[in-house]
């Protein structure tokens, strides 16, 4: 084994206590401390707004974290001075404790930091393997994922409690120690790892092949797919005009799902031209990309609803009975830690279903394909979102609610995580060339920052007092309408990508493998 793995097993696992535990207090901080100057009917609004918006920072700095690695400074260098970023956006939190200004400067220089070194730091620990040891980066990987579940769920436990006992300073210092030790055992073996350098710019990226398709002209033709891809750039023109209505993040962000989504389109509408001008390798391997973003798109949906739990579902189990019994034992849980449920489950649940779930799948003769499990993964999403509107349903007509009961859709979000996260990118990787795959695990880190721009839409949908009144007709309460409807939309979601994945053609691009059609 390299010498130098356990100085990046360790880093990760300090940098993941330190995340997870600022992330997971940091909806009930701003509801009890940070937003008390707002009206108590606007906070849980405002604190969920603040949340999502971090939420769609971390990933969306990834795409500089990559740019600014493979370009300039590499893997190493990128994610050392990035992380001290990351330690001064923790050091922010800890001393602007009731400081809006301040505290927001801290979550943006965590967002740049912990999204600047995401995508770097499994690539780096795939660096420091070559041919000759290559067998035992599966171990690794896998002590990897191990050691961020690890750090997550006692971050989630330990966390709430000092924000109880011993207040916001420390409860957000803490997370930021960790991030610096994180920082410093990196730098330790600084000397013992292997530095692959920048590479040069490549002239047949993606977004150099994308340019010359769009561009490109044939004689006694038009070019349709610029002319798509010119609307969409105008429409996310207009888009960045809203912002003024809409909120500088979501008309941002708009804009970019627009430029994607036209330009996507137009390319694919005239990416033969690209030929000739670039080798076949990479225009095969764009024309892959443009399908996997198809794949990639119907996922938002998911992470709209994944995320949640660390917003909504944390407000939900605010308003609930928090004794819980176990074993001849009673014990009060913070809400906050039952966000320690997930990397519980994700631990459990992944041996559960290569040993136990698809060998009886397969008994039965149902293959367990990727896109028939990422299928799975967001209907059961789907249905955790209906438990938990069944419950808020229950809670706003007075009846007391254990907070226990939050443990089935807990479980049923955890098993549709590992169906729809661990899955996407196995299939994302083996469907792109290896020229591709870097633009793969960006566009992967997008569609979380998608999933998340949909809550804040909605949010904001339902300040309008049109859609308050249209929701006041249903019935329900307007946090219980929320919830089935991201319900309804994930299903509507897990429906399109299921009719998708039986019209699409699998390929082969593992490393070593020829492609070969399924």
């Amino acid at each position: 084994m390299p010498r130098q793995i356990p100085y990046i097993i360790a880093n990760e696992g300090c940098e993941r206590f330190s995340f997870y535990g600022m992330r997971n207090i940091l909806t009930p901080f701003l509801i009890s401390t940070l937003l008390l100057f707002l009206p108590e009917s606007e906070r849980t609004g405002e604190a969920k707004h603040v949340f999502h918006t971090f939420v769609i920072g971390v990933y969306f700095f990834p795409l500089l974290g990559g740019w600014l690695a493979d370009r300039y400074f590499g893997k190493y260098n990128t994610v050392f001075w990035l992380s001290l970023v990351y330690c001064a956006g923790h050091a922010c939190l800890a001393i602007f404790e009731d400081n809006l200004k301040g505290f927001y400067l801290g979550l943006f220089l965590i967002a740049l930091g912990s999204g600047g070194i995401k995508p770097l730091v499994a690539s780096f620990v795939g660096d420091q393997f070559d041919q000759t040891n290559k067998e035992k980066a599966k171990v690794v990987f896998d002590a990897f994922y191990w050691i961020i579940n690890f750090g997550s769920f006692f971050a989630s436990l330990l966390m709430p409690l000092f924000l109880r006992d011993y207040g916001p300073s420390v409860a957000f210092g803490i997370p930021g120690i960790l991030m610096f030790i994180a920082t410093m055992v990196l730098w330790s073996g600084k000397k013992k790892y292997v530095h692959v350098p920048p590479t040069p710019a490549n002239p047949h990226s993606f977004m150099n092949v994308v340019r010359t398709a769009l561009l490109a002209r044939r004689p006694g033709e038009g070019r349709p797919g610029l002319n798509v891809a010119l609307f969409g750039a105008v429409a996310a023109v207009a888009s960045l005009a809203m912002s003024v209505q809409w909120g500088f993040v979501i008309g941002a962000c708009a804009a970019l799902v627009l430029l994607l989504a036209f330009g996507g389109i137009g390319a694919s509408m005239q990416l033969e031209r690209a030929r000739g001008a670039h080798s076949e390798e990479a225009v095969d391997g764009v024309r892959a990309v443009l399908r996997i973003l198809i794949v990639f798109a119907l996922v938002t949906p998911f992470w709209s609803l994944f995320d949640q739990k660390a917003s909504t579902w944390i407000v939900q189990a605010n308003t609930m009975t928090t004794q819980v019994s176990l074993l001849g034992y009673s014990f009060n849980v913070i809400p906050a830690q039952m966000q320690a449920l997930n990397p519980l489950l994700v631990m459990l649940l992944i041996p559960f279903n290569n040993f136990a779930l698809f060998p009886l799948l397969r008994m039965v003769g149902i293959e367990p394909t990727p896109l028939r499990r990422m299928t799975a993964g967001i209907a059961l999403s789907a249905a955790a979102w209906v438990v938990v509107g069944n419950l808020q349903v229950e809670l706003d007509a007075g009846t007391p609610v254990n907070i226990a009961w939050q443990i089935l859709p807990y479980a049923l979000l955890t098993l549709g995580e590992v169906l729809v996260s661990a899955t996407g990118l196995e299939f994302a990787y083996s469907q792109a060339p290896a020229s591709m795959k870097g633009v793969i695990m960006a566009l992967w880190y997008l569609a979380v920052t998608v999933g998340n721009l949909w809550v804040l839409i909605v949010n904001a949908g339902v300040k309008n007092q049109s859609v308050i009144a249209y929701i006041e007709q249903s019935g329900v309460g307007v946090m219980a309408f929320q919830m089935y409807f991201f319900a309804a939309f994930a299903l509507l979601a897990a429906a399109v990508f299921g009719w998708y994945a039986t019209r699409y053609r699998m390929v082969d691009h593992y490393r070593g493998t020829a492609p070969a059609g399924a």
